[in-house]
């Protein structure tokens, strides 16, 4: 069985503004492969053109719960971000990154996320999963979701690819999408 999600009440997909969920399952390739690359801030922009000016947690680079960190993504300007899980994988226990993310302004500005990651080993063949899901609130993700091509839909869809490429050695990022911004 494989796992899911730990979604909050609040963000609790198909009761928000904007939902999206990018999975791969990948033959030769280990959660323990991907786990340092995901969790890892210095290392997002090495393998994801959609993200820029981070500032990773006081306590380093690596994301653990209850730390604070900023980012920029989809034209969004910089994030707080707080990191609301982080279990690395192991044996039958699938690895787990989440964080929630506000941007304040007034109705017309403002956007909460919880973006979730899920890292696991299936069983057989040395094979990984990777499962990430971005729920969204507020008016200017309304437009996001709308949009077609999804941006959010195909910048994940990088994002996991890049990490993919990342743990297998494979050099570069992904032919850019014009991702824009909202």
């Amino acid at each position: 069985m494989q796992s899911a999600i730990n979604w909050p009440k609040t963000f609790l997909p198909g009761t928000t503004d904007n939902f999206v969920t990018n999975e791969v399952i990948v033959k030769d390739i280990t959660a323990s492969q991907i786990w340092p690359l995901l969790s890892d801030i210095s290392e997002w922009s090495s393998y994801y053109d959609n993200v820029s000016q981070i500032t990773p947690p006081s306590s380093g680079s690596s994301l653990h719960k209850g730390d604070i960190f900023h980012f920029s993504t989809f034209g969004f300007p910089v994030l707080e971000s707080k990191v609301e899980e982080s279990d690395a994988p192991s044996t039958g226990k699938p690895g787990r990154l989440a964080w929630s993310a506000k941007l304040e302004g007034d109705a017309d500005h403002h956007v909460e996320v919880y973006h979730a990651w899920l890292v696991e080993d299936l069983e057989g063949p040395p094979r990984v999963r990777i499962l990430t899901q971005e729920s969204q609130k507020g008016k200017p993700v309304v437009e996001m979701a709308e949009a077609k091509p999804n941006r959010m839909l195909l910048g994940h869809q990088d994002w996991c690819e890049g990490l993919i490429r990342a743990a297998s050695g494979k050099e570069g990022k992904a032919d850019k999408t014009n991702l824009g911004s909202v």
